[in-house]
C-alpha cells in the first residue's frame, strides 16, 4: 500500500516538474503524427534538378516532412493521377493537363497556381557548328531530330507548334524521333543519336554536351507555364498545401532562377 502511494506521489511530482519547467507535453500519438508527414509530388521531368535541390532546402526547415517525387511526362502523370495513382501534388509543364484534371473534379479547388515559365530552344551536339537556325533542319545532312511525344510531352507539343508555324513541318516530319519525355530528348542529342532536338532552355543549361542554336520565338507556340495543384484525394492535404506555398516563396524562386526558369 505504501509502495503504491509512493509511486503515485512520484508520478505527480514528475508531472509538476514538467509543468513548472515549461517542457512541452506531447502524447505518443501526436509525436508519431508529427514525424509521419509524407507527400508524393508528381512533376514534369524538366523540373527534376531544381526540385531535388528545393527539397533539401525545404526539409532543413521542415525535418518532419518526407518529400518523394515521381518525375515523368506531364501527360503520362495526368493519366496516372486520373486512374487513381497516389499523388498529393501535381506540377505540369503545361496548362492542358491541369485543366483536364480540374474538369474531372480531381484537383482541390483554389490550389492551382503557375509557379514558373520556360523557353523552348533548338540544341545540337556541342561539336556541331554548322547549324545556326531552325530552317537548316531541312538540310540533307540532318538525319534525325528529337522531340517529345506531342500527345504526352508538353515540350513535344510546343515543338510541333513551332515547326508548323515556321512552315518547315512537312519537310522535317520524316526525320523526327519521338521521346518519352524532354530529358530523353536531351539524352538523344547528347549521345549523338539525334542530330538536333527541341528542349527547354533549363534542360540545355544542365548539359555540357549540347549547344543551344537558337531559342523559339514565343509567338510561334503556346505559353510555356508550370502550373501546380493539390490532389483532392491526398492523404496529407495540409503538408501538400504547405509545400505548394513554399514553391511560390522568394526562397524557392531563387532556386528556379538559378536553373534558368522564368519566375512570373
Amino acid at each position: 500500500m505504501k509502495k503504491r502511494r509512493f509511486l503515485g506521489i512520484s508520478a505527480i511530482g514528475v508531472l509538476s516538474l514538467l509543468l513548472t519547467s515549461g517542457l512541452p507535453l506531447v502524447t505518443p500519438s501526436v509525436a508519431l503524427a508529427q514525424s509521419n508527414d509524407k507527400i508524393l509530388v508528381s512533376a514534369a521531368a524538366s523540373l527534376k534538378n531544381v526540385l531535388e535541390e528545393i527539397k533539401q532546402a525545404y526539409q532543413k526547415s521542415h525535418p518532419n516532412v518526407n518529400i518523394n517525387y515521381n518525375f515523368g511526362a506531364s501527360g503520362l502523370l495526368e493519366r496516372q493521377i486520373e486512374q487513381g495513382a497516389p499523388a498529393d501534388l501535381f506540377i505540369s509543364a503545361a496548362q492542358k493537363q491541369i485543366n483536364s484534371l480540374d474538369k474531372k473534379g480531381i484537383l482541390l479547388p483554389g490550389t492551382t497556381t503557375v509557379i514558373v515559365k520556360n523557353k523552348l530552344v533548338l540544341i545540337v551536339p556541342k561539336n556541331v557548328t554548322q547549324i545556326h537556325s531552325f530552317y537548316q533542319l531541312k538540310d540533307a545532312k540532318v538525319k534525325k531530330i528529337a522531340i517529345g511525344e506531342p500527345k504526352s510531352v508538353p515540350a513535344g507539343q510546343y515543338a510541333v507548334e513551332v515547326l508548323k508555324n515556321l512552315k518547315i513541318w512537312s519537310d522535317i516530319q520524316p526525320k523526327l524521333v519521338y521521346a518519352n519525355n524532354v530529358r530523353q530528348v536531351l539524352a538523344y542529342v547528347e549521345s549523338g543519336n539525334a542530330d538536333a532536338g527541341l528542349v527547354y532552355l533549363t534542360d540545355a543549361k544542365i548539359s555540357s554536351k549540347v549547344r543551344v542554336v537558337v531559342g523559339a520565338d514565343e509567338k510561334y507556340h503556346s505559353a510555356i507555364v508550370y502550373p501546380l495543384a493539390v490532389i483532392k484525394s491526398s492523404k496529407n492535404i495540409a503538408a501538400a498545401q504547405a509545400f505548394s506555398q513554399f514553391l511560390s516563396s522568394d526562397q524557392a524562386k531563387a532556386y528556379f532562377r538559378k536553373y534558368g526558369f522564368i519566375v512570373p
